[in-house]
């Protein structure tokens, strides 16, 4: 059945209430569970005073966030800023004093990002980079993809895995609270930079790119710490356009997303002040007294949250790269419009890197159940490597790669006879769209518990999932998938109209003998 299916529109005005309601009442168990609990040993250390005239705490358990919107707020933004004023006085210098550099755009992006390394991590940091750069790029003249991967997946798990990580670490002097942040930061995405390299070079059939081309694409500074990975095709096309001219209403669609970065910061700090959403799931003796409604709704707000951060992290990023002409990965897909595994990612970047040269590389159409296996399997174990080896990640690495497979099988079980017969000839489509509605519900749901054991911890996963399904059935059980169903059937709604705008409907032509509307 397609995607254009409707339902009445008194349905979905009950679906949207339901969910209103349903999350509001989720959302007051979890502010009294909060405020109540305050004071608690367990949240000393995470929450800490805020607003002191309102005599509200803030939960400041989240070391990234902490990092980019407190603590570290000034330097990051003074060290993008001034890649911004850099690369503007650049450009304006350029056409006075006729100097060759100031016109290669990619190359003044490189020289300030490889001044602002230097200066921030020292030039031992610059030189061990700067040394598997060279090793990969090496590898690279050689031409075969195969080994590429192998070559940079070693030196990945060099940054990966002990002792070699601590070895390399060692070689970086001082000291600071953000030094391991920026360390492994920088090099592990350095690595998928230069592995991305490699193989578009495998692809180049006249020579090969040089060097610099490689310096240039990992040295730009707005994606050098954090991504997100912009594969190296698409930089160096973007990077080297010298058609400078934004499109009609460009710069006004890049300061509102500004602004919408801007006031999500301020809706999550409010948030912090409200609800502990990730110092609670921290005490197991609360969660056990808390209700299967609050559980839930914890579960859900910790994904959501996630994505927020990813969302608001990117999208500073990606205001700066688009100032300087570049067209970036966009922000994760929020997690409340994910109800399958084969659109659910946290990084679109590295999601994006994964699925060209490994994912579509090895499952190509995606409809054989063998190569699908292949591809998901060694899709997750590059994602293994890239997140960390550790007993939670081979955990989250083996459902989610369940999950994606699993939806694989149950599509291609319901493609058969007598599903399909029935589904086709059968059944409506409002009625098809229902029913896959409740599926979708569970697999949602499926989505949120196999992630949430990576965001916050196995433990309380396993709790949610054992009230959920176990102790809270069937009413919680029953209760929690139907609210899930109507927002999921408020998501199809939102996708059946966006599909009606990328494809209308053509217009029936008039009956015969009526006259045609003036």
């Amino acid at each position: 059945m397609g995607i254009k299916a409707a339902l009445p529109r008194i349905e979905l005005y009950i679906y949207t209430a339901v969910l209103g309601l349903a999350l509001l009442w989720a959302a007051s168990w979890i502010i009294e569970a909060s405020s109540e609990n305050v004071n608690r040993r367990a949240f000393r250390e995470n929450v800490k005073p805020g607003w002191h005239y309102f005599g509200r705490r803030m939960d400041v358990s989240d070391f990234e966030w902490v990092m980019w919107f407190t603590t570290f707020r000034n330097h990051i933004l003074f060290a993008l800023s001034g890649h911004v004023i850099f690369a503007k006085i650049c450009s304006m210098l350029s056409p006075k004093t006729g100097i060759v550099v100031f016109k290669n755009r990619s190359l003044i992006y490189m020289m300030y990002g490889a001044l602002a390394v230097l200066i921030t991590m020292g030039w031992t940091y610059i030189s061990l980079i700067l040394s598997h750069c060279i090793v990969l790029y090496s590898v690279a003249l050689v031409k075969k993809k195969w080994l590429c991967f192998v070559a940079g997946l070693t030196s990945l798990a060099t940054f990966k895995m002990e002792p070699f990580s601590g070895w390399q670490e060692g070689f970086v002097t001082g000291s600071f609270d953000l030094q391991d942040i920026l360390f492994y930061g920088g090099c592990g995405f350095s690595i998928m930079r230069c592995m991305s390299f490699a193989l578009e070079n495998c692809e180049k059939k006249d020579g090969n790119y040089s060097f610099m081309d490689l310096i240039k694409y990992n040295f730009y500074l707005p994606f050098f710490f954090f991504g997100p990975v912009m594969t190296f095709d698409r930089f160096h096309e973007q990077a080297n356009n010298p058609n400078l001219t934004r499109k009609e209403r460009e710069m006004w669609n890049i300061t509102i997303h500004a602004l919408v970065h801007l006031g999500a910061i301020l809706v999550v700090d409010v948030f912090f002040h409200f609800l502990y959403i990730l110092t609670i799931p921290g005490d197991l003796k609360l969660l056990k007294q808390l209700s299967d409604w609050s559980l839930a709704g914890l579960a859900y707000s910790n994904l959501v949250y996630d994505w927020v951060k990813a969302a608001v992290m990117f999208g500073v990023i990606n205001t700066v790269s688009r100032l300087d002409h570049l067209d970036p990965p966009q922000p994760p897909k929020c997690i409340t419009m994910l109800y399958v595994f084969a659109e659910t990612h946290f990084d679109r970047g590295i999601n994006d890197w994964l699925c060209k040269y490994v994912y579509d590389y090895i499952g190509e159409n995606h409809d054989s159940i063998i190569k699908e296996l292949l591809a998901t399997i060694c899709t997750f174990a590059v994602t293994t490597l890239w997140l960390g080896p550790c007993d939670i990640v081979y955990i989250w690495s083996f459902f989610n790669c369940f999950g994606l497979n699993f939806e694989l099988w149950v599509a291609k079980l319901f493609s058969l006879p007598p599903f399909s017969t029935i589904e086709n000839n059968l059944m409506s489509e409002a009625m098809s769209r229902r029913i896959r509605g409740l599926f979708n519900a569970v697999n949602f749901w499926q989505i949120i518990l196999y992630n949430v054991l990576a965001l916050n911890s196995l433990d309380f996963a396993q709790l949610v999932a054992k009230r959920l399904l176990l102790k809270g059935f069937p009413l919680s059980t029953l209760s929690v998938l139907f609210v899930t169903y109507c927002g999921v059937q408020l998501i199809k709604e939102r996708e059946r109209k966006q599909a009606l705008l990328d494809d209308p409907e053509p217009v029936p032509p008039p009956e015969a003998g009526k006259p045609k509307a003036e």
